[in-house]
């Protein structure tokens, strides 16, 4: 049997990287998936965003482990899409037990300042709002099934500290630690739990681009990914310049697990001591 073995996880953002690695772990471990992705690009983000090919390979994955899985294409953006997910999953699978909400995107470096009204509004209602709305949609099933449930939210380092020229997303990811804390006391009478992972740098498309590149090395005008993975290593405690998107899907499967059945409100981080070295 595996650890979650016979329940379901709505997973958000799970075509590629993180959400496609919970995926993959859930399934390794007994869940049946419901994945959403925009796989779209967002333009203010700087770096392609994921394809309906993506997605179709997560579906592979996960199928290719004797698991059940519904895809769809939706947007944390768009309310109406997400509940129509949901539902149809539901009713494909029969339940709602876990949620990861892994969906996001990183940021254009710009002083708060300098900063556009598009990027700001886009990390803030995908990174923040976007899972505001991904609760929203999968609260009432996990209730309706009367088993309790687990909800884990992917934050980041920067919903513990401050970065600078990342306003925006410091300021979105701090707001989801105030979200899931404030889930986890409206939830808890009904054995719901919902905690936050805060990782350092993620080996994904989401951190070797140009644009985090540059917000990690602002001295150079082409910053490589040499150049970048030298900068990772120096606010890390371990000697490793980032973890593995496995790294933070063991953490969510354990965090819906019944070995942490009475954990809820936390924040965890996966960040290989990187809290610790500021």
């Amino acid at each position: 049997m595996g650890r979650v073995e016979g329940k379901v996880a709505f997973i958000t953002g799970a075509a590629r990287g993180q959400g496609r690695s919970h995926a993959v772990r859930l399934a390794q471990e007994g869940a049946d998936i419901i994945a959403v992705d925009v796989c779209e690009d967002v333009p203010s983000a700087g770096y392609p965003g994921a394809t309906e090919e993506d997605l179709a390979e997560t579906v592979s994955q996960v199928e290719a482990l004797d698991r059940r899985i519904v895809a769809a294409k939706a947007d944390v953006r768009d309310l109406a899409q997400l509940q129509k997910a949901v539902a149809e999953g539901v009713a494909q699978l029969g339940r709602l037990d876990i949620v990861a909400a892994n969906a996001g995107i990183g940021v254009s470096p710009a002083t708060a300042e300098n900063m556009g009204e598009e990027a700001w509004r886009d990390v803030i209602d995908i990174n923040l709002t976007g899972v505001w709305r991904t609760a929203k949609a999968a609260i009432p099933h996990i209730r309706a099934g009367g088993n309790g449930g687990s909800i884990t939210i992917t934050s980041s380092e920067a919903g513990l500290r401050a970065y600078q020229n990342a306003g925006h997303y410091v300021s979105a990811k701090h707001g989801v630690v105030g979200l899931m804390r404030t889930l986890a006391l409206e939830l808890a009478p009904e054995s719901i739990r919902v905690n936050s992972i805060h990782p350092t740098q993620v080996d994904t498309d989401m951190i070797h681009n140009d644009m985090t590149y540059k917000l990690f090395r602002p001295d150079l005008e082409h910053p490589t990914k040499e150049d970048f993975a030298e900068a990772s290593r120096g606010v890390i405690a371990l000697p490793i310049p980032w973890v593995d998107p496995v790294d933070i899907s063991n953490a969510i499967v354990w965090l819906a697990s019944d070995e942490a059945r009475y954990v809820t409100g936390v924040t965890l981080p996966v960040d290989g001591g990187d809290f610790l070295k500021k």
